[in-house]
């Protein structure tokens, strides 16, 4: 094993065994490096790559804390990578999207506020029956990332932002090329909504089914 990843894997047993707690400060370097056997510049390496990723949080003139350790500052990583994606791995995420989406929107039918409801049906109110493409697009964005929010579960949601970014691109190729991509994706926003409104988890989740196939179904006809 690489010292750098051996100190990695040190600071992670501590973490885990809770000898370190979100928030908590790090010993100075001198004392952490003696404490675990590392060298100090191992240390400082390992502390540098613990903090890309949001395990660490290392403040100037203060020292180096845990974070919160929670999930959606943890996933901000997993969105940093998934933006290296390939054009021909979306479909790859369009179907990782099929499977999490509906498992989500049936979450939310039996948590989601009347509030809520209110707010994402203002949403698709404001936008209108004549959307532009790429309002049409953000909107569909807002409308899923307020429905994975009500699902209340971060986790979930955090990873369903993560594999958002992905798929933007194809949702706008295919609002530009496809005849009547703006009054389906209303019509399938309306009925995801309904179903929630009537707290209907397995219709909220095959509309959201329905919703995602039929972007996936129009890339592969156009690969």
């Amino acid at each position: 094993m690489a010292v750098t990843d051996e100190a990695i894997e040190k600071i992670k047993a501590m973490i885990v065994s809770g000898a370190l707690r979100p928030g908590d400060r790090l010993p100075k370097e001198s004392e952490l490096a003696a404490e675990l056997g590392l060298s100090r510049n191992s240390l400082r390496e390992a502390v540098r790559a613990l903090s890309l990723i949001r395990i660490l949080d290392v403040r100037q003139g203060d020292g180096t804390y845990v974070t919160s350790l929670d999930p959606q500052l943890l996933l901000e990583a997993l969105s940093f990578v998934v933006d290296f994606h390939r054009d021909d791995t979306v479909l790859e995420f369009l179907a990782v999207r099929r499977i999490l989406e509906p498992a989500a929107t049936a979450m939310a039918a039996t948590r989601i506020s009347e509030q809520q409801l209110d707010a994402l049906s203002s949403q698709l109110d404001k936008l209108g029956p004549d959307p532009s493409v790429e309002e049409l697009v953000e909107c569909d964005l807002d409308f899923h990332r307020g429905i994975a929010s009500a699902s209340g579960n971060s986790v979930l949601c955090s990873l369903l932002e993560s594999l958002s970014g992905p798929t933007t691109r194809a949702r706008v190729r295919r609002g530009l090329t496809q005849e009547d991509t703006v009054a389906r994706t209303l019509r399938e926003h309306r009925a995801i909504l309904s179903a929630l409104r009537d707290r209907d988890a397995e219709a909220a989740r095959s509309w959201a089914t329905v919703h995602i196939a039929s972007v996936e179904q129009w890339l592969r006809s156009t690969l």
